[in-house]
């Protein structure tokens, strides 16, 4: 790999973009190509066998109220390997003591949101329960490209809650991003179980899979 390459691929991984490097395995000559790979793969065309060796930005999630579930969540996903941000004004809720070794952040929702600056890398979930906290998260997510936005409540809560982001401005289209309730259906009660179910989802929703949802 010539240091062009290196460079290319750095200012990729510090954009947080998307880069698909092509190396011809019979010659050894490198080029990077816009299609788009589920992974990295060998590919065959034209003759020509090739390595195509995709690197993605860091996944990340973004939890929003430092709760007892997210302080079961951020675990499990950091075990998936995202990079993970705690959202919570109330410092005595997101303290290190809780969330060890895990980003913090203290601004209002919605201008701590804005602040992280979500990709289509990135997950947004809502766990607070208190529309204060959670609705102006929200907002910040759907106007940005995150890949997936959950939102902890009730079937009840949620059509409150959409009737509150259509008075914010947002059409039915954008509301259908947001997964209420949040998680898959497998019937979970514990905060652990339904840190369990929401971290399914987001992976589901990451591999391009529609399943069910809790009905809470």
């Amino acid at each position: 790999m010539n240091r062009a390459t290196l460079d290319a691929i750095r200012a990729a991984r510090r954009s947080r973009q998307e880069i698909a490097l092509v190396t011809d395995l019979a010659t050894g000559d490198q080029h990077f190509t816009d299609a788009t790979f589920d992974r990295s793969q060998i590919e065959m065309a034209d003759a020509v066998t090739s390595f195509v060796h995709v690197f993605r930005p860091t996944l990340r999630l973004i939890v929003v109220g430092a709760v007892h579930i997210a302080q079961k969540l951020v675990p499990l996903a950091r075990l998936a390997d995202f990079a993970v941000s705690v959202v919570d004004p109330r410092e005595s809720f997101a303290s290190s003591g809780r969330f060890p070794d895990v980003g913090l952040a203290h601004a209002w929702p919605d201008r701590a949101v804005t602040d992280l600056a979500p990709d289509s890398a990135t997950a947004v979930v809502t766990l607070s329960h208190d529309p204060k906290l959670d609705d102006p998260a929200l907002i910040s997510a759907l106007r940005s490209p995150a890949f997936y936005i959950g939102a902890l409540g009730s079937r009840k809560t949620h059509a409150r809650r959409l009737d509150r982001l259509r008075e914010a401005g947002f059409a039915d289209a954008d509301l259908t991003r947001i997964h209420a309730p949040v998680g898959l259906s497998i019937a979970a009660v514990s905060p652990g179980e339904i840190a369990v179910s929401i971290m399914a989802e987001i992976i589901a929703t990451r591999h391009g899979r529609v399943l069910k949802t809790v009905d809470s």
